[in-house]
């Protein structure tokens, strides 16, 4: 049996069903942003992409957590 997923992750179903986007094109659109602060970026993806505050949070923390 596999491990439920965890974390910020466990939003990327969500996300893909309510914004019609492949989490993976967030995370490319975040990581070419020229901005490196997690709310900056936040407050990007709401405001210029209409994302609701815990998806873009999610998707944010899982992003910058890969260039750990």
């Amino acid at each position: 049996m596999t491990e439920p997923v965890k974390g910020p992750a466990s939003y990327f179903p969500s996300i893909e069903k309510k914004y019609g986007r492949p989490v993976e094109e967030w995370l490319e659109l975040i990581r070419s942003s020229p901005l490196t602060r997690h709310m900056q970026l936040v407050t990007w993806l709401k405001t210029e992409h209409g994302l609701g505050h815990g998806h873009a949070n999610a998707l944010v923390a899982h992003t910058l957590a890969e260039g750990k």
